[in-house]
């Protein structure tokens, strides 16, 4: 019954989030807690003593440090977009991509997967929304594309042994995290190439839109003025007032705040309020400072965002007034992202304290036919796509894969063949709306969840089928 009650409580979450009908932060909350009734009132699981109620009460409380980093994380980068940091590069890329929406796309690829060898998703996708976002904006592209292309990049990277997924299943498993990825290489190098294939499509579509539309791509050419630094009247600017030209891609139904009015606002305004062009290299030290410790992991994440942003809204914004305003000018965004990182733990929770989880584990090994076991391997690298999105890493590598490996031994499969296996799905896993780091990218960059799943998810599952395809080439992950 388990098996039945998860199943479907995935087809309900999934429907109203594609189909539009409900918000996601609502659908991961009322999906879940209406199967857990379910689950409870039919005896099948408990509410209270480590059943339902303590598992989501427990995942709410495991997921408070990652909200108060992203809170603290977007007022952070988007105070550091206000005060001109980003300008220098945004003049830079326009006269690097010369206005091409395809060469703009591909050089997003490339600067998410340079930034994503640090092995952390929220640092890659901060510094690249915040980097291309006033760039897409400018030449009229989609947002979407940024995210997408974004989300593609660092899925395919998430392998990296300093990766969590890569650690999990070596840890689990008990191999060597070395003997698990290197024969992995030529498979992530193919992944990350066929990013930039899907890149380059992507730029000529929006490249194509844009000619559709009437729009010339010289008019957006022209180069930003060199900023003054005017007294502070209130920031009005913020990432939040910015809208892409109306198209196919255009997220104004469903985006946070924004006009929509297809302009680019105030975000590349040379003459804004918020700028501060005297203070650009304290803030650039200060941005590099926060990277390095981010990199070095010797810190909370989150305590290293709420100090970053305390100095940076003191020295940027000397008067508490203007400070408040630097605040909330992206509160938007704050309340989209932290609501939906504590939607999601009710979902995780959900599925943890009715068992569900576990039986559909189990359920998975009992439906393998002994005629195909030894293909065990292959069917867990297809598992891995789905059962990723749906689940967080912890719940699948500790409490999935070694139920999946237990059976796949029975056929000869050694447990470091299965260990390549289940890492195949990240590039899938990396679009679940579970992953907070996703919950950041959406909201940083103002994109409806549902508009950047259309387009992300069955181009990561293309990424990671690449990716299992080379292994079975190469045969470090068995076939029949």
């Amino acid at each position: 019954m388990l098996i039945v009650l998860g199943s479907a409580m995935i087809a309900v979450f999934m429907y109203p989030i594609l189909s539009k009908r409900l918000a996601p932060i609502l659908a991961l909350v009322l999906v879940p807690l209406t199967f857990a009734l379910v689950t409870v009132g039919t005896g099948v699981a408990e509410a209270g003593d480590e059943g339902v109620v303590d598992s989501i009460m427990t995942a709410i409380s495991d997921f408070a440090p990652t909200a108060v980093l992203l809170f603290f994380a977007i007022i952070f980068f988007g105070t550091m977009i206000d005060v001109g940091l980003f300008d220098p590069l945004i003049r830079f890329v326009l006269r690097t991509v010369n206005n091409d929406p395809v060469r703009l796309v591909v050089l997003t690829a490339v600067l998410a997967g340079v930034v994503s060898l640090d092995g952390d998703g929220s640092t890659t996708f901060i510094i690249t929304v915040s980097a291309l976002l006033p760039i897409y904006l400018r030449l009229g592209l989609s947002p979407v594309v940024l995210t997408v292309v974004a989300n593609l990049a660092n899925g395919v990277l998430n392998i990296l042994p300093w990766g969590g997924p890569t650690v999990r299943a070596a840890t689990v498993l008990g191999v060597s995290p070395s003997e698990l990825f290197n024969p992995m290489v030529p498979g992530m190098v193919l992944g990350i190439l066929t990013v930039l294939v899907l890149a380059w499509f992507l730029g000529r579509s929006e490249r194509k839109r844009l000619l559709a539309s009437g729009r010339t791509l010289d008019v957006v050419a022209e180069t930003m003025a060199p900023a003054r630094e005017p007294a502070l009247a209130g920031v009005g600017g913020g990432t939040g007032t910015a809208r892409p030209a109306s198209g196919d891609g255009a997220t104004g139904d469903g985006a946070t705040g924004g006009d929509a009015t297809g302009g680019t606002g105030d975000i590349l305004d040379p003459d804004r309020p918020t700028l501060r062009p005297k203070l650009i290299w304290f803030n650039l030290a200060l941005t590099v400072a926060l990277l390095v410790l981010l990199g070095m992991d010797v810190l909370p994440l989150a305590l290293v965002f709420v100090v970053a942003t305390a100095i940076a809204l003191v020295v940027n914004f000397p008067r508490p007034e203007d400070q408040l305003k630097a605040v909330t000018s992206h509160s938007a965004s704050i309340v989209a992202v932290v609501a939906m990182v504590f939607a999601a733990a009710v979902l995780v929770g959900a599925l943890s304290g009715t068992g569900m989880v576990t039986a559909m584990a189990n359920g998975i090994v009992a439906a393998v036919p002994p005629s195909i076991g030894s293909w065990f391997a292959v069917i867990t690298g297809v598992l891995s796509m789905p059962l990723t999105f749906f689940l967080t890493n912890d719940a699948f590598y500790f409490g999935i894969l070694p139920i999946l490996t237990e059976a796949a031994g029975h056929y000869g499969i050694e447990p470091v063949e299965m260990a390549r296996a289940s890492i195949i799905g990240q590039p899938v896993h990396m679009t679940s709306p579970l992953v907070p780091a996703l919950l950041l990218l959406v909201s940083l960059a103002k994109v409806n969840l549902a508009d950047h799943h259309r387009k992300v998810i069955w181009r990561a599952a293309v990424c990671s089928l690449v990716m299992l395809a080379t292994a079975l080439v190469l045969g470090v992950v068995p076939v029949g």
